[in-house]
């Protein structure tokens, strides 16, 4: 595979407080790579040493090949990077800031085929602090496109959006990566990763503690099948047969809230899986519900805690 960006024991300190520590990792040509983490993992600073926003207390950058120590500006040509709608300014309408960013770089993408890419065309005219938190942040991935980048950088691009425009937002990443662009994101949305990202890689307390193929990492957790069960009714006795049966050592019952018979099983092996079943549908439960791990629970058995749904530091 050929790696657009690669990172060699990577560390940023401040004072005494080290937010990134000896990392290293590569970025494919035409991937969607996601960096997971909790707020203040590390993540968006990484992304930022990346593009050349911060300067790292040690380690190697590339990026396309170029040293980011050295080359910065001839990367910036080539690299696109997502700003906050905040940092857009309030007296220019759209088409003016893209105008605007259009003239820092020698090569520039029609803004008419950017607007029309986000179902913008009828906004050209107005301006950010008009806009739905939906279109600002469409905008905003479509700012970062005006010079034809090679990478594109979104730094939490749906943080904050409702379901819809989320959903929206990922296909327009989708057709960002159709056009042969690479995509590195960040993002707290675990569903998110999962659907857009090929790879990714989970930050904690600034260190990467697993990277690979998002598939792949989620084959790799202790329990990757697991049921969700209602009973009638709750039955101790039935509890522990169906423990016993499915073998202890490859299951973890977890009673939920609500509902005292509400339950979820992980379970660890396909054959454990398939008597576990077995025995609840003789049970005849209200409902039944059979899947497969997620990068979630892969998150949660690597870290200990849920990611929280904010914005990394």
């Amino acid at each position: 595979m050929n790696n657009v960006i690669e990172v060699k024991n990577l560390t940023k300190k401040y004072d005494k407080l080290t937010a990134v520590s000896g990392i290293s990792f590569e970025v494919q040509k035409n991937e969607i790579f996601g960096l997971l983490g909790e707020n203040g993992a590390g993540k968006t600073t990484t992304l930022e040493i990346i593009e050349g926003l911060r300067k790292p207390t040690s380690g190697e950058i590339k990026v396309l090949g170029l040293d980011v120590s050295r080359d910065g500006q001839k990367i910036k040509e080539k690299i696109g990077v997502q700003l906050q709608s905040s940092a857009y300014y309030d007296h220019l309408k759209l088409n003016e800031i893209l105008d605007l960013f259009g003239s820092f770089y020698q090569k520039q993408v029609e803004k008419a085929k950017l607007f029309k890419m986000v179902e913008l065309e009828s906004k050209t005219n107005q301006y950010v602090r008009n806009l739905s938190g939906g279109q600002k942040q469409r905008f905003s991935i479509i700012a970062s496109l005006i010079n034809d980048p090679e990478i594109v950088f979104l730094d939490e691009p749906t943080t904050g959006l409702d379901p819809l425009a989320r959903r929206h937002t990922w296909d327009i990443i989708s057709e960002i990566k159709k056009q042969g662009k690479t995509i590195v994101l960040t993002t707290h949305y675990m569903e998110e990763a999962e659907i857009l990202c090929d790879r990714v890689a989970i930050m904690d307390k600034g260190k990467i503690i697993a990277s690979d193929q998002t598939h792949r990492l989620i084959e790799k957790t202790k329990h990757p099948y697991k049921i969700e069960f209602i009973l009638e009714k709750d039955d101790p006795i039935f509890i522990k047969r169906l423990i016993g049966d499915c073998e202890a050592e490859a299951c973890d019952l977890i009673k939920l809230p609500g509902k005292t018979s509400h339950y979820e099983m992980n379970i660890k092996s396909q054959s454990a899986l398939n008597r576990a079943v077995g025995l609840l549908q003789s049970k005849n439960p209200e409902s039944l519900k059979v899947g497969k791990a997620t990068l979630e629970d892969l998150f949660i058995e690597l870290t200990g805690s849920r990611i929280k749904e904010e914005e990394d530091v």
